[in-house]
C-alpha cells in the first residue's frame, strides 16, 4: 500500500508542473492606459489636498496584442471605459470605488468581439465599472509605448476621447519626495507613471465632459490575463 500512494504521489508531482505551465499562461495580453483626474504620481501633501474634492473620473483603455476572450479572438482591437465614481479615485484595494461607465469598443471588431471587448473592460476593472451607462463604437486609434521610463501615448476615439501623455521629467517634481502614491485601477504589470498632457471625453451617458490637463495623472503598464 506505501509503495502505491507513493508511486501515486509521484505522479501527481510529475503532472503538477505541467498542470501549472497550463494555468499560467495567458489567453489574452496587451498594453494598458489609465488616466485619472488626480495625480498619481504624487506625495501626501497633495493627495490629502485631492481626496474627496476631486478624481472622480477616469479613463481606462486596453489594446490587445494577441490572445481571446470568452473564446473570442481579439488580435489588435481595442476598447476603453471612461469612469465616474462614488468619490477619488485613489488606492482601490483598500477603498474600492464604484462607478457608471460609459464602453468604448473598437470599430473593427464583429458583433461577437464587441460583446467580448465590453465584458474584458467589465472584468479587469472590477468595482470601478458596477454599471454601465452606454456601449458606443468608433474608430480608436492607439499608440502606446512601455518600454522602461517611458511614457508616451496617443489615444484618439472619434470626437469622444482624446489622450497624450509624456515621459515624467525632473522639472515634475514639485515637492521632492513624489512617488507612485496610487497603484493602477486594475492589476497589471510593468506600470509606468506618465504626465498627461490631456485627456478628454466629450461624449455623453455620464452626465459630464470633462477635460484634464498637466496632471501627473497616467499610468501605462502591460496586462495579460
Amino acid at each position: 500500500m506505501k509503495l502505491k500512494v507513493t508511486v501515486a504521489m509521484l505522479a501527481v508531482a510529475g503532472a503538477m508542473p505541467v498542470l501549472a505551465a497550463t494555468q499560467s499562461a495567458p489567453t489574452i495580453s496587451g498594453d494598458y492606459l489609465e488616466v485619472r483626474s488626480c495625480d498619481v504620481f504624487t506625495g501626501p501633501c497633495f493627495a490629502n489636498a485631492e481626496m474627496g474634492l476631486t478624481g472622480k473620473e477616469g479613463i481606462l483603455v486596453w489594446s490587445v496584442r494577441e490572445g481571446s476572450w470568452n473564446g473570442t479572438a481579439l488580435d489588435g482591437l481595442s476598447v476603453i471605459a471612461v469612469v465616474r465614481t462614488d468619490a477619488t479615485l485613489g488606492d482601490v484595494r483598500y477603498e474600492p470605488r464604484s462607478g457608471k461607465a460609459v464602453l468604448i469598443v473598437d470599430a473593427r471588431a464583429n458583433a461577437k468581439q464587441k460583446e467580448a471587448l465590453a465584458d474584458l473592460a467589465r472584468s479587469m476593472a472590477r468595482r470601478v465599472i458596477k454599471d454601465v451607462a452606454e456601449v458606443k463604437t468608433t474608430k480608436i486609434d492607439v499608440k502606446l509605448r512601455t518600454c522602461s521610463k517611458m511614457g508616451c501615448a496617443s489615444i484618439k476615439a472619434d470626437k469622444l476621447v482624446e489622450i497624450a501623455t509624456r515621459c515624467l521629467g525632473d522639472k515634475d517634481h514639485l515637492c521632492g519626495n513624489e512617488d507612485a502614491y496610487y497603484p493602477p485601477l486594475i492589476e497589471v504589470k510593468e506600470a509606468y507613471p506618465a504626465f498627461t498632457e490631456l485627456a478628454a471625453y466629450k461624449g455623453n451617458g455620464l452626465n459630464l465632459t470633462w477635460e484634464a490637463t498637466g496632471q501627473r495623472s497616467a499610468y501605462l503598464a502591460a496586462f495579460s490575463r
